[in-house]
């Protein structure tokens, strides 16, 4: 059995109120990552949210807890966005 765009065995579509939720599960997910400072799992998990969060509607993002929200699109971009140096890299100066 294949696997959907979610990372969930199956290949059905989530839509509407499952989507939501998902999303929601996703960045919860990716929240207690963080907070166990496993950077590569947190990563992987918001990139799958944000791949879902794209898929919802106007209204349906309005309808996820701002902090959530807050947290998938400015903080973890501050971490994991384009601008970061990659995962091994040496960012340092000795």
């Amino acid at each position: 059995m294949g696997q959907s765009d979610d990372g969930k065995p199956g290949g059905e579509e989530l839509r509407g109120e499952a989507l939501l939720k998902e999303v929601c599960r996703r960045i919860r997910l990716a929240r207690s990552h963080w907070d166990a400072h496993n950077n590569a799992a947190c990563r992987l998990e918001r990139e799958r949210a944000l791949a879902l969060y794209g898929k919802l509607s106007k209204e349906e993002k309005d309808r996820i807890p701002q902090v959530l929200r807050v947290w998938l699109r400015y903080r973890s971009e501050k971490y994991f966005g384009a601008d970061r140096t990659a995962p091994g890299s040496s960012g340092r100066r000795h």
